[in-house]
């Protein structure tokens, strides 16, 4: 079993920052690719971020610029490092990760909580 446990969600002026983290423990193998999604409320789930095994990474075009995603393999934790922070930038930020429990396994898809993220104008 597996857990994704999300930190550094809060509220922050415009203009402000944060940084997320997320710590995979369980029976773990390897991790492949981490992400960072938001849903805002009536909005679906968007990728903000992902970052690959090997540490190449991708951005959603609203926040390139102003977000970086990086991670720590011997940690098992994925950051997100949110600067410059808009109102529109308000969601719940949630992480998943490609995770394999044995050698030759196939990978499974797993989320985090979530944590919440309030911008304020």
């Amino acid at each position: 079993q597996v857990q994704l446990v999300e930190s550094g969600g809060g509220l922050v002026q415009a203009g402000g920052s944060l940084r997320l983290s997320c710590a995979a423990s369980g029976n773990i193998f390897s991790i492949g690719g981490m992400g960072w999604y938001r849903q805002a409320p009536g909005k679906q789930r968007e990728l903000v971020a992902a970052i690959t095994s090997g540490s190449s990474t991708n951005y959603a075009d609203s926040v390139k610029g102003r977000f970086t995603i990086s991670r720590d393999n011997a940690k098992n934790t994925v950051y997100l490092q949110m600067n410059s922070l808009k109102p529109e930038d308000t969601a719940v930020y949630y992480c998943n990760a490609g995770i394999q429990f044995m050698p030759l396994q196939p990978s499974g898809d797993y989320w985090g909580q979530g944590t919440q993220v309030t911008v304020s104008s």
